[in-house]
């Protein structure tokens, strides 16, 4: 008679566990560690719909009161607010005057996601005299409000980041400055680890699930100049974590829209969107890249396949360059640039055709 050793996944030990195999970490979780942290609340699934003419729609105004969505309405809120550094849109408020703006914000953002529905977002800490650690500050406030933290991203920017030379004493130990040459993406959820899937469907591969849930992501910024905002996030951070969190048809939030780069990887994703800024000119930038964007949906994945002639599959590998959104713009705009080109040249042919025939009359 054949006998089946029966698997058994790893535990938490005193040693440590080398892999983690349907891993058993109770007694990890139920140790003095946890004490006086959030718990998990297990509550009832609720998910009211926003009114459809509210969907994919930008709202010029401030997301310190987003009267437009129902509570429990949203998935996900992906953002990277306002820094308060100076720039056009900044207030010059006082550290605490931006957190405590921040803080009504994330207050509304509870109110309308859904149970387990996920908060990402990207901050960069300021300064150096002193360091002010904003990921630590905006940390310390989501665990206030009760949201559960589930880890953060490290974004590296590698050699796309601005070329600062602002090292401190050069060659010296009197008195070096680091350089930060990252950002961070905060990624917190309401109330519950898990998410309800009321029978939609999940949109992400397995390659992609394998490079999303690396708590390392490289890729390019994005140059201001290129989008015509002062502080664009690439289309591939929003896309990622919309890949990650979301299911397709979901509801997905940006409460400072920006360049409306959450909103494009929204639509790429066939998800919907929703986005406050303040700024008339913003918003006006905005949905205009998303009306140009939703003319080409041909971007490509992060991984795909093709065939060849004998019917095997191999599987391209895209570069960062090939991922990002915004590159899938630009090479639209190109393109109608192509067109537009072409055509004139027909036109200026059909006007020399038209002069010599008139020559030979």
């Amino acid at each position: 008679m054949l006998l089946v050793r029966k698997k058994t996944g790893t535990k938490t030990s005193a040693f440590g566990s080398p892999g983690r195999i349907n891993h058993d970490s109770s007694s990890f979780y139920s140790s003095r560690l946890y004490e006086g942290l959030s718990k998990e609340e297990i509550v009832k699934y609720v998910e009211n719909p926003i009114p459809h003419e509210f969907l994919n729609r930008i709202f010029c105004k401030s997301s310190e009161k987003m009267e437009e969505l129902p509570d429990n309405s949203v998935h996900l809120m992906v953002t990277s607010p306002p820094y308060n550094v100076g720039k056009e849109y900044d207030e010059n408020l006082t550290l605490k005057e931006y957190r405590e703006f921040l803080k009504k914000v994330w207050k509304e953002v509870k109110r309308v996601l859904v149970p387990g529905g996920r908060i990402c977002i990207n901050v960069a800490n300021l300064g150096r005299k002193p360091y002010i650690p904003l990921d630590a500050l905006i940390i310390e406030d989501m665990l206030d409000f009760g949201f559960l933290m589930r880890g953060e991203v490290i974004w590296n920017k590698a050699s796309s980041g601005s070329p600062s030379t602002a090292w401190g004493s050069w060659l010296s130990a009197k008195n070096p400055t680091l350089r930060d040459i990252h950002e961070y993406i905060l990624i917190f959820s309401k109330g519950m680890y898990s998410r309800e899937n009321t029978g939609r469907k999940s949109t992400i591969s397995k390659e992609e699930f394998l490079e999303f849930t690396k708590s390392i992501w490289t890729f390019s910024a994005e140059p201001a100049t290129k989008v015509g905002h002062p502080a664009p996030f690439p289309a591939e951070l929003p896309y990622r974590l919309i890949q990650l969190y979301t299911f397709e048809g979901d509801v997905v939030l940006d409460p400072f829209m920006g360049s409306g780069q959450t909103a494009i990887s929204a639509v790429k994703t066939n998800r919907d969107y929703i986005g406050y800024d303040i700024n008339k000119e913003y918003v006006k930038l905005a949905e205009k890249r998303i009306r140009e964007f939703s003319l080409t949906l041909s971007a490509p994945k992060l991984f795909d396949y093709k065939l060849d002639k004998n019917g095997k599959s191999s599987k391209i590998i895209y570069t960062s360059k090939q991922l990002t959104l915004t590159d899938s713009l630009a090479g639209y705009k190109k393109e109608k640039k192509r067109k537009v080109c072409r055509k004139k040249k027909k036109a200026r042919a059909k006007k020399i055709d038209g002069a010599d025939q008139r020559k030979d009359k």
